[in-house]
């Protein structure tokens, strides 16, 4: 188990067909071997894995990845009214080039794209 810091850009969508690395979230968490979170390993930090996101004319939300009945949620505040569930998370590893579909606070779901996890 390592802890990684990953960086999730916006993929391609109808509103950007190139994607947008400016539409990004960045987080840590510890991963296994083959790029999946491990839970038991965040329950015991000492430290909550943080979430920072960053959106153009937004300001930075800086939030907390945490395990919910949704599944991995990004959350910034307490209560899940703010949360941002992770489609299937569990079932992706978390690897340069993978995809997935975050859940926006609006209900909207848009893909994104995992470029770069490091140390």
């Amino acid at each position: 188990m390592t802890w990684k810091t990953i960086r999730l850009e916006l993929a391609r969508t109808a509103d950007h067909p190139d994607g947008s690395s400016a539409h990004a979230y960045v987080f840590r968490v510890p991963l296994d071997d083959e790029g999946f979170i491990e839970p038991e390993a965040l329950k015991k930090a000492e430290k909550r894995p943080v979430v920072r996101r960053f959106w153009p004319g937004e300001a930075d939300q800086n939030g907390v990845v945490i395990a919910s009945p949704k599944g991995w949620v990004f959350s910034y505040k307490l209560g899940d009214e703010d949360d941002e569930s992770i489609f299937r998370l569990k079932d992706h590893p978390l690897k340069v080039g993978e995809y997935l579909t975050i859940t926006e606070t609006d209900g909207s779901e848009l893909p994104f794209r995992v470029v770069s996890c490091h140390e």
